[in-house]
């Protein structure tokens, strides 16, 4: 089932001297629940105008974007705030970790703007979701105690601790070895498909790009599916030579 929809979306700024800067050039993509969707792309491709639209950010200059069938044109800005914090979950490259809070307190950051059961339980959910990626025995550790591999995994449960239905990770693995990026993707991918969770990596390492099930290659604003076998094949005989 389509949860997602970008239709010929487009993203235009207008630069200093009034000239039209293009960034996106009619995109569409159609993300289903449960996807895992990647999207490779250079510097300065609009891979972030991308991920800003993408995670209700930012509005389109033309084009509509749905979620569930409904048009992000028509959320008012509150309410299109609160499903953002409900279903959207964000992993950047770097951890974003609160400084001065244990793992635990920062898995637990979101959850204060939940309510119900959530709100109240949010010692327990945060522990779980730690106990659930390998770091039932960090909880109080601060983030400067922790790995780059510990912290990204803490950022990971963040994102994920308030269930949402589209995790958006911008080069989650940029600040990571090669090995220890290879096993956070596997981690995140392994703990979106238990929680059901469409995931969206959008990086500029095909190595990475291709643990998705669906590749997709951002080129001066156009979005167009590619083979990932052809990609890594090519960046290693770069490598090579």
């Amino acid at each position: 089932m389509t949860f997602l929809r970008l239709e010929k979306v487009t993203r235009t700024v207008e630069l200093p001297d009034e000239t039209p800067l293009h960034i996106l050039n009619g995109v569409d993509l159609e993300v289903e629940v449960g996807d895992h969707v990647s999207v490779v792309g250079r510097s300065g491709s609009g891979k972030t105008t991308l991920l800003n639209l993408l995670g209700m950010l930012d509005n389109p200059t033309s084009g509509s974007i749905f979620f569930d069938d409904r048009a992000l044109s028509s959320y008012r800005r509150g309410a299109r705030d609160r499903k953002r914090g409900r279903d959207i979950g964000f992993i950047f490259q770097q951890f974003n970790l609160l400084s001065g809070r244990t793992a635990l307190e920062n898995v637990m950051m979101p959850l204060f703007y939940a309510s119900g059961r959530m709100f109240l339980n949010r010692r327990r959910i945060a522990t779980r979701i730690l106990e659930d990626i390998g770091l039932g025995e960090r909880l109080d550790y601060m983030p400067e105690r922790l790995s780059g591999g510990e912290q990204q995994r803490v950022a990971i449960a963040r994102s994920l601790v308030r269930g949402p239905r589209l995790i958006l990770a911008d080069e989650p693995t940029g600040a990571l070895d090669i090995e220890t990026g290879k096993a956070i993707m596997v981690l995140l991918d392994q703990v979106a498909e238990r929680s059901g969770a469409a995931l969206i990596t959008i990086t500029h390492d095909a190595n990475i790009a291709a643990l998705a099930r669906r590749h997709y290659r951002l080129d001066r604003g156009v979005l167009e599916p590619i083979d990932i076998r052809r990609v890594v094949a090519a960046a290693a005989a770069d490598v090579t030579l």
